[in-house]
């Protein structure tokens, strides 16, 4: 197996991946040599695009450069609903379409591109409800674990709050401190946001019941990361107790805490802390893999 060693890498450059007639924007980063350990696939939150993980802020914080340093291939993807797709798809897809719209484009990305010895999917907030629903209903060829961020699934606010997740009024739910990120991110952010599809704001309240029968047919390792400020989550012990219940094939499920982290925790000074520690999961599940 080869080694995480530090290796030059490309740059972020845009792409377009064909799900059928439906375009999917993506920005790709890969190790210098083509030659990926594996392949980080990442998917971004409400009201966000695959900027997202590519944050200019602070050189600490983007996953795709730091992915690619380490050997990695990472592909950040716009979500059905945003990006190109947007045009096509103005209010967006429910999860099991999206799932759909997604392996499909992956599976364009799989003819084009070195995968190497698997897929990990990165997720935060609404995209980590893709990337189970991903997992569940449509299993993806070469998936090897879930790393979930700011996605639980018991939410701590009221159900009537959920659709406005997006409204002024939230933003402390959705960012926290202003401390917890670095001075030029609120400057840099507007080029990350887009409009939310009209159909995620509508499903988000339903997700407690999705997640519940979902749940029991993942069958792939699954790591969740709390921030410490995150607001929008119950993560109590009993609400985390019942939600590793609930992944009776799951191989293995981690629950972890990011300290000194907000929701958005990929753009905040904890991103490359916990940008590491979910490629060092992937690391386990390609160790666990090759052991078997």
């Amino acid at each position: 197996m080869a080694t995480a060693t530090q290796v030059p890498h490309r740059g972020a450059r845009g792409i377009t991946l064909r799900a059928g007639d439906v375009p999917l924007s993506a920005l790709l980063c890969e190790p210098e040599d083509g030659n990926p350990r594996a392949t980080v696939v990442a998917l971004h939150g409400l009201g966000m695009n695959a900027g997202y993980f590519d944050g200019r802020a602070h050189p600490d914080v983007s996953l795709l450069a730091l992915g690619a340093r380490l050997g990695f291939t990472v592909l950040a993807v716009d979500r059905p609903g945003y990006g190109r797709s947007a045009r096509l798809l103005p209010e967006g897809q429910s999860l099991r379409e999206q799932a759909l719209t997604v392996c499909e484009g992956l599976e364009d990305f799989g003819t084009r591109y070195a995968t190497g010895a698997g897929t990990l999917l990165l997720a935060h907030s609404f995209g980590g409800k893709l990337a189970l629903t991903v997992a569940a209903d449509s299993p993806l060829p070469g998936l090897i674990g879930l790393d979930v961020s700011g996605c639980g699934h018991r939410y701590a606010v009221a159900s009537k709050d959920v659709p406005g997740a997006l409204a002024e009024e939230h933003w402390r739910q959705n960012w926290g401190r202003l401390g917890l990120y670095p001075p030029d991110t609120f400057r840099s952010s507007s080029v990350l946001t887009a409009p939310a599809p009209v159909r995620e704001r509508g499903a988000a309240a339903d997700w407690p019941d999705l997640f519940a029968e979902l749940a029991p047919r993942i069958r792939v390792p699954v790591r969740f990361t709390f921030a410490q400020h995150e607001l929008w989550w119950r993560q109590d012990t009993r609400a985390l107790d019942d939600l590793t219940a609930l992944l009776t094939s799951a191989p293995r499920v981690l629950v972890d805490r990011q300290p000194d982290a907000g929701h958005n925790i990929s753009l905040g000074w904890a991103a490359r802390a916990y940008h590491l520690r979910a490629l060092g999961f992937l690391e386990e599940c390609l160790s666990q893999r090759g052991g078997t």
